[in-house]
């Protein structure tokens, strides 16, 4: 008795599988995901697609699912948009802090005014 082996999917038939996938979940699949979508075992997968593994293992490395020239430009993106905000809350800041000091000049001037207007002698009342 021999046994019976089915033969394994065409290269086209794993991208078909992939592209399936990967409309179905709007992600691309795990490997152990595809072999199991295809009736494979993990390991005759990875044994017999090394390629399509290492394939699906950098595009899970990068995030969702970008290159990493993508990923660099958000990351200057990002940079970018941190730097405006960092000016636009210094500039922010400084508003705020010659908004404390005119306050606090405000404040010792009314203080003063107080001071002054407690120091008035009261006159006496004239008898009737």
């Amino acid at each position: 008795m021999t046994a019976h082996r089915d033969p394994l999917p065409s290269r086209t038939d794993v991208h078909a599988a992939i592209d399936n996938l990967t409309s179905e979940a709007g992600r691309r699949p795990s490997v152990l995901a595809l072999a199991t979508h295809l009736g494979l075992a993990n390991t005759t997968f990875r044994r017999n697609y090394p390629d399509i593994c290492s394939e699906l293992a950098a595009i899970a490395r990068t995030p969702s699912g970008t290159t990493a020239s993508d990923a660099y430009s958000k990351v200057q993106a990002n940079n970018a948009r941190l730097r405006r905000d960092n000016r636009d809350l210094a500039a922010e800041l400084e508003l705020a802090i010659a908004a404390i000091q005119r306050l606090s000049i405000d404040n010792g001037l009314l203080r003063a005014a107080l001071h002054d207007a407690r120091a008035v002698t009261p006159l006496p009342r004239r008898p009737r």
